[in-house]
């Protein structure tokens, strides 16, 4: 797990994608390289461009091997901001050092550091970059480093995080502040400092308690309570927030308008005044 801050402060809390769900993803990816290049192949021989010219089959072997080798992954993380299918099917993204989407310039550095140095070129077949991960603290490969970015697992189960409650004696003083402003980005660093609060040294806790005070204070203009702690602060903030957006959503629901029934057709009587058929 990797704790990460960003430009404005906030904790960004990424679970890192360690060699077993990145090696499984990498796997992936070269089956469906190795098909491509082998129907490449194929296609090329079909259309005899391979096997009869010494130098142009070098040459198409060249580039193909390099289109599909550099240019599928720095496509698709392009594409994807930061997913080829097999990191996809495993749950995992590449994103910048501060959480941020990768761009096409950190698809391509990492493209061309894995072709040449992490996996193929003097990577002795993904040796370099095995070693490179387990010696890095957030098992970054020498593209990684290079780019500025990291690969991270975006499937979290729900319940790494707990629930967050409200302090009963800030209860009162909480419905009177505008939690409104509170984005969502802000609202998950909030939930995850205190999910996570146990498990801090206390020095890192308490400077990471006030940075995210200053913002929500900044942001929602809701200074501390005097004498109230930040963890409290804090909870409080999100556990208002939650109870708003609950309570908005169920009057949604019961004044959500409902579909007009068809009116019902009267029942057929015969008329006495018709003539007989």
């Amino acid at each position: 797990m990797s704790d990460l801050v960003s430009g404005e402060a906030v904790l960004l809390e990424m679970r890192v994608a360690r060699l077993a769900s990145r090696g499984l993803a990498f796997a992936l990816d070269v089956l469906i390289q190795f098909f491509t290049l082998l129907i490449l192949f194929l296609v090329l021989g079909a259309a005899g461009l391979v096997g009869f010219d010494g130098a142009l089959q070098s040459a198409t072997t060249l580039v193909g091997l390099v289109l599909v080798l550099v240019g599928y992954p720095v496509l698709a993380e392009t594409l994807t901001r930061g997913k080829t299918i097999g990191k996809a099917a495993a749950g995992l993204r590449v994103v910048r050092m501060d959480g941020g989407p990768i761009r096409f310039r950190h698809a391509l550095v990492r493209g061309l550091a894995g072709f040449f140095v992490d996996f193929w070129g003097v990577g002795l077949f993904g040796a370099v970059a095995v070693i490179v991960s387990l010696s890095s603290r957030n098992s970054q490969r020498v593209g990684d480093m290079l780019a500025g970015t990291l690969v991270i697992r975006e499937r979290i189960p729900e319940q790494a995080v707990a629930p967050v409650y409200m302090p009963p004696p800030l209860a009162g003083w909480a419905t009177t502040q505008n939690v409104s402003g509170l984005p969502n980005d802000l609202a998950l660093a909030i939930r995850q400092y205190l999910g996570r609060l146990h498990e801090l040294a206390p020095e890192a806790a308490h400077n990471l308690g006030n940075r995210l005070a200053a913002e929500v204070s900044a942001r929602l203009d809701s200074p501390v309570p005097p004498n109230v702690p930040i963890p409290e602060y804090l909870a409080a903030i999100l556990a208002e927030r939650r109870t708003r957006e609950e309570a908005r959503k169920t009057q949604q629901q019961q004044y959500r308008p409902q579909d007009p029934q068809p009116a019902a057709e009267p029942p057929s009587q015969d008329n006495p005044f018709a003539p007989p058929s």
